[in-house]
């Protein structure tokens, strides 16, 4: 019972990080993998955002935590659309695979300039710690405040997002795009807005994910983001690439497989390589994922 008390908080952050992967590839059809550098990005932003709000509210208080949260999201959201129109819209006509290497490019880019000491600097920093710290008991199971709040907040979020996509305007025109992007232009959506929209969600998550998982790590640094992120792909491409449920799902599954392997001696060792041998199973076997659907495409 343990085990899994930690598995659903370490799934929770999985399932963050994998909403935005599968927002993006909803979309546009490819992979973000700037998206996990987005979420150290994040965490450097609650980092140094920590203090100036502790000096105006109280430390450690859940008003100063989701202040600092929230502007932490809008900041992301921004660098989420920035990269969008720098990076990925002149190519929004080429090739997948082109858009694919810009996005390989775009993460390199952010953890080198990231690295340089006029930035963040490579070394490791220790994140403040943004709401009291407090284990509640029941027998001999011990539940930390940080994992209620993940959970907590994992549901409200995909829970929004669920709503936004189906009971708004713009989720209408997100599914719209989605389906024939030329389509939904002919019929008077501005797909340019709509993509720029889809991004600044996906980044707002990435920066939630990564201060909840600078919270339980033991510092934050601009390399942060790489395990994670790989971890989060998986998840997304396990409960199924472009579907909202599947990703939450994979990501919460990942997070027990690993936490119930990390408890046992004979494949404790193996823990890191669990995520990626999911991968390939599923690739192999069900490629549309957990709750995905197989589409046929003409050619």
């Amino acid at each position: 019972m343990q085990q899994l008390i930690n598995g659903l908080a370490l799934g929770s952050i999985y399932a963050l990080i994998a909403l935005g992967y599968t927002m993006v590839y909803g979309v546009l059809g490819f992979i973000n993998f700037a998206h996990s550098d987005v979420m150290m990005l994040g965490a450097f932003a609650a980092y140094f955002l920590a203090s100036p709000v502790a000096q105006v509210l109280l430390p450690q208080s859940y008003c100063g935590a989701v202040v600092v949260i929230l502007l932490a999201a809008v900041i992301c959201a921004v660098i989420g659309m920035l990269i969008e129109f720098l990076a990925y819209r002149p190519l929004r006509r080429r090739p997948k695979l082109t858009v694919l290497i810009t996005a390989i490019g775009v993460s390199l880019f952010l953890e080198s300039a990231c690295q340089h000491q006029g930035v963040f600097g490579a070394e490791t920093r220790p994140f403040p710690k943004l709401i009291p710290q407090r284990d509640f008991h029941l027998g001999a199971l011990s539940v930390n405040s940080n994992d209620i709040a993940v959970l907590l907040v994992t549901v409200l979020c995909l829970a929004g997002l669920w709503f936004v996509v189906q009971r708004t305007r713009a989720g209408t025109a997100m599914r719209a795009v989605s389906f024939n992007g030329e389509a939904a232009s002919l019929m008077g959506i501005n797909v340019n807005k709509i993509i720029s929209f889809t991004f600044a969600l996906g980044s707002a998550l990435a920066a939630v994910a990564g201060i909840f998982y600078s919270m339980r790590a033991e510092g934050i640094e601009p390399l942060m983001g790489i395990q994670p992120g790989l971890r989060a792909f998986t998840a997304a491409v396990l409960g199924g690439i472009g579907n909202l449920p599947g990703a939450a799902l994979g990501g919460v599954l990942l997070g027990l497989l690993e936490t119930f392997a990390g408890g046992l001696p004979s494949v404790s060792n193996y823990r890191d390589g669990i995520s990626f041998a999911i991968l390939i199973l599923i690739l192999l076997f069900k490629p549309a994922g957990l709750l995905g659907k197989a589409q046929v495409e003409k050619v």
